[in-house]
C-alpha cells in the first residue's frame, strides 16, 4: 500500500483585513469614506476570481488608495457581486477592506472612523489567518 503525502505551505499573508456592512452601492460608500478617512479612493479594474480551469467565475469591483507618505495601500473589494462571493465563509459581509503594507494605521482608530460614515452599518476586524479563502486573494 502506497504512503500518503501530504504538502503543507505555510502561506504568507500580508495584509490587515477590516469587514464593512453598507446598504449602498460601492461608489456611494467610497465616497463616504474618502470623507471620514481622508483618503482618495480611485476604481481599480474589476478583481477577477477564476475556476480551476482558469476562466473567470465571478468579477468584483474594486477601488484602490495609496498613501506614497506613509507606504500603506488600502484596497476595498465587493464582497457579493453577481450572487458569487469573493469570501464566502463571509457571506454577511458587504465589502472588504484590505490593508497592506501597513507601518502607521492603528486599525481600531481606523475602525473608528469607518463608523462615523452614514451609509456603514457594521464594521469588522478580520483575521486573513482564520479566513480559508483569504488566503487565496492576492491584489498586490
Amino acid at each position: 500500500m502506497a504512503k500518503k503525502l501530504t504538502l503543507d505551505i505555510d502561506t504568507d499573508i500580508d495584509f490587515e483585513l477590516i469587514g464593512i456592512c453598507s446598504h449602498l452601492v460601492d461608489y456611494r460608500l467610497v465616497w463616504d469614506l474618502n470623507k471620514v478617512l481622508d483618503f482618495h479612493f480611485e476604481r481599480g479594474e474589476n478583481y477577477c476570481v477564476y475556476d480551476k480551469y482558469g476562466k473567470v467565475d465571478s468579477e468584483h469591483s474594486l477601488y484602490q488608495y495609496t498613501d506614497k507618505e506613509d507606504k500603506t495601500v488600502v484596497f476595498l473589494v465587493k464582497n457579493k457581486q453577481d450572487g458569487k462571493f469573493l469570501i464566502s465563509e463571509k457571506s454577511s459581509i458587504d465589502y472588504f477592506l484590505f490593508i497592506y503594507e501597513n507601518y502607521i494605521v492603528e486599525i481600531e482608530d481606523l475602525k473608528k472612523k469607518i463608523k462615523k460614515a452614514n451609509s456603514v452599518l457594521g464594521v469588522y476586524p478580520l483575521n486573513p489567518l482564520e479566513i480559508k479563502s483569504a488566503k487565496n486573494i492576492e491584489l498586490i
